[in-house]
């Protein structure tokens, strides 16, 4: 029997790549914009991979799956905090449709671990 380990989940891989994409952005804007949008955006995009991690890490079913959609709801916060800075000119068009483009394939996966969740776990 194989056991996966959290590296394996691809939801989590892709967000945690994300994560530090939005770092590396935020982390050039100024006082603030940093202090305003940056700290919201900031804590919604690094917690999408920390609800996956908690999840993953969980025991009982219904657990991991309310981490995986709390995971989940991040994903849209952080569409909001992503819109906003592109209609505020705070990022780049390319950085726009680079994050956004991430955040509308983020959601098919999450899902994807819910229903592997419900399906591989009894309880």
């Amino acid at each position: 029997m194989k056991y996966i380990k959290l590296e394996d989940i691809k939801a989590y891989r892709d967000s945690s790549v994300l994560s530090d994409l939005i770092w590396d952005i935020v982390f050039k804007w100024n006082w603030f914009t940093k202090q305003t949008m940056g700290a919201q955006l900031v804590r919604s995009i690094d917690s999408i991979a920390a609800n996956i991690a908690e999840g993953f890490g969980r025991f009982h079913k219904k657990d991991k799956q309310k981490f995986y959609y709390n995971a989940r709801g991040s994903v849209y916060e952080s569409g909001h905090w992503i819109n906003k800075a592109y209609k505020r000119n705070i990022i780049t068009e390319d950085e726009f449709t680079k994050i956004i483009n991430e955040l509308r394939r983020l959601p098919k996966e999450i899902n994807l671990l819910i229903k592997i969740t419900e399906e591989k776990l009894k309880k």
